[in-house]
């Protein structure tokens, strides 16, 4: 007699989206465990939420993105898309972020699997911790789609290019501490430990100017792939405001006072 089929996982009670905050971090958690935090149209509206919340609260100052149960998360989820087709929101693309312009650092806290659409929301931050019993990948041509919401865009930038398309063109794994050779992650953590180290992270970002941080964030966003000449003149209308503010004179007294700077956001 064959084996009776094991009963699909339930969803896990509560919202699909946990948030807190915590010293100016605005935490942010994937929270379908039972699809290994797998986006639908629920969650990633939930998402683009919780990044409103993060641009538009001056007392939070940088975001954390995790997953629970384990994993951060693992794309798109393809019993939804028939129906749902992909979950982008409005021109922001893969759960409100792919596509986003996020004045404020998003750090990825990454545990379990990132592949796929989840990967794609790792490549969207910019600092990335992970266990290293963490992995990466992007499968998308193992299923007949493309990974269009910053894979294949992103990929070659963070990484070897031929590395890069090893990981696209043969959907193959990618470990975390391979990642971490290559310098896609910042820190590799021991099981469990990802987000203590995304909010350490965190608080070295909240110990410098809020503005001049943001500011930095633009500049690198909108010169990336300039020449020299035209990255400048990208970079100098944005920059030139930032010394003329209260935190370039906060900043300069609290070094010549040799004492820590009292920030403003």
């Amino acid at each position: 007699m064959e084996p009776a089929p094991a009963p699909a996982p339930a969803p896990a009670p509560g919202p699909v989206v946990v948030t807190a905050r915590q010293d100016g971090t605005l935490i942010i958690t994937l929270n379908r465990p039972h699809v290994r935090n797998a986006i639908d149209r629920h969650m990633a509206a939930a998402v683009d939420a919780a990044l409103t919340e993060l641009e538009a609260d001056p007392a939070l100052t940088v975001g954390v993105l995790t997953g629970s149960g384990g994993h951060f998360c693992s794309g798109m989820d393809l019993k939804a898309f028939p129906v749902e087709g992909v979950p982008v929101v409005a021109d922001r693309g893969l759960a409100g972020l792919t596509r986003a312009r996020i004045s404020k650092p998003l750090i990825a806290a990454v545990e379990g699997a990132a592949v796929a659409g989840g990967f794609e929301l790792v490549l969207a931050c910019d600092l990335v911790t992970a266990a290293d019993t963490a992995f990466f990948g992007l499968p998308e041509v193992a299923r007949g789609l493309v990974a269009a919401e910053g894979g294949a865009v992103r990929l070659p930038g963070r990484l070897p290019r031929q590395l890069a398309m090893e990981l696209l063109l043969t959907a193959a794994p990618l470990p975390a501490a391979t990642a971490a050779q290559h310098g896609l992650v910042n820190q590799l953590t021991s099981e469990g430990k990802a987000l203590d180290a995304a909010l350490a992270l965190a608080a070295r970002v909240q110990a410098h100017s809020p503005e001049a941080v943001r500011v930095t964030k633009r500049i690198v966003r909108d010169t990336q792939g300039l020449a020299d000449s035209a990255a400048f003149a990208v970079q100098d209308p944005l920059s030139a405001p930032v010394f003329a503010t209260a935190s370039a004179v906060e900043g300069s007294r609290a070094f010549t006072e040799k004492r820590p700077p009292r920030w403003r956001a």
